[in-house]
C-alpha cells in the first residue's frame, strides 16, 4: 500500500490534477471562479512544453547552437501572456550562477514561461534551491534539470584562494565557500587548472546532490520521469558543454 501512494503522488496524472487544482485553487481565492473555465484548467498553459527530459534536452542544446550562431527567435510575448497569467508548465529547470553575464533564458534561446531558473553564486544548491526545484518537479511536471556552471566562476575562484591561502573571507561568504569545498578539494588533486577542474566538479556535485534529493526529486529520477544534467557555459562563444 505505501509502495502504491508513493507511486501515485509521483505520477503525471497527479501531477496533472496539483496543476489543475492550482488554477481553481487561485480562482476560488480571488472569487474569480468564472473567470477560469474548465479547458483553461485541464489545458497546460504552453502545451509544447509538456515533453520528457531527453526531449527537453535536444530543446535546450538545439536553442543554445541558435544563441551561439545568432539565430535567436523573436520574443513573441503577446502570444503566450494570457495563458502564463493563469498558469505555468516550464519545460526545464535550471540552476545557475548570479553571473550578470549567463542568463540561461537568452543563452538557451527560450520565452517568457519556458524556463524554472534557480540562482545563486557559484549555482550551488541550498535548501531553498532544493524546495524550489521540488515544486517545479511535482507541482509544474517539469522533467529536466540542468546545473550550469560557467567559465571563469567567481565565486569558485574566491573558494579556491580562500582553501589554498586559509584567510576568512568577510561578511556571508564563508557559507557559500563552505559549499564549494568539495568539488575544489577534488580539483586540488586532479591535473590541469584547478578553476576550470573546479567548475566542472561543482556542476557534478550539484547534479549528483539533486539526484539523491530524497524524497521527492530522487523519486523522479528513479521513475524515468526526471532526468538531471550539468553544463558549463563559455563566456567567450556562448556555447554550453554538457559535463554529465
Amino acid at each position: 500500500m505505501c509502495n502504491k501512494k508513493a507511486e501515485l503522488v509521483g505520477s503525471p496524472e497527479r501531477r496533472k490534477f496539483l496543476k489543475t487544482a492550482g488554477v481553481f485553487g487561485a480562482a476560488l481565492a480571488t472569487g474569480g471562479v468564472g473567470a477560469v473555465s474548465s479547458a483553461q484548467a485541464q489545458q497546460p498553459p504552453i502545451p509544447k512544453n509538456e515533453i520528457s527530459g531527453d526531449a527537453a534536452l535536444t530543446r535546450l542544446m538545439d536553442g543554445n547552437k541558435r544563441y551561439v550562431e545568432g539565430n535567436i527567435t523573436p520574443a513573441d510575448f503577446p502570444s503566450t501572456r494570457e495563458a502564463l497569467a493563469q498558469a505555468q508548465n516550464p519545460f526545464a529547470a535550471i540552476v545557475g550562477c548570479s553571473d550578470s553575464r549567463v542568463a540561461p533564458e537568452l543563452a538557451f534561446d527560450t520565452g517568457r514561461g519556458d524556463l524554472f531558473v534557480v540562482r545563486i553564486a557559484g549555482n550551488v544548491v541550498t535548501p531553498e534551491g532544493f524546495a524550489s526545484l521540488e515544486y517545479c518537479v511535482e507541482e509544474l511536471g517539469t522533467q529536466l534539470i540542468m546545473v550550469l556552471g560557467h567559465q571563469g566562476c567567481g565565486a569558485v575562484q574566491a573558494a579556491i584562494s580562500s582553501v589554498q591561502s586559509g584567510n576568512q573571507l568577510p561578511g556571508h561568504i564563508p557559507s557559500l565557500v563552505e559549499l564549494l569545498l568539495p568539488p575544489v578539494q577534488q580539483a586540488q588533486s586532479e591535473s590541469g587548472d584547478i578553476l576550470s577542474n573546479a567548475i566542472k566538479a561543482n556542476v557534478q556535485w550539484g547534479v549528483a546532490a539533486l539526484q539523491q534529493a530524497a524524497p521527492i526529486l530522487n523519486s523522479h529520477v528513479q521513475d524515468g520521469t526526471l532526468r538531471v544534467v550539468g553544463g558549463v557555459y563559455d563566456l567567450h562563444t556562448g556555447q554550453v558543454e554538457l559535463v554529465t
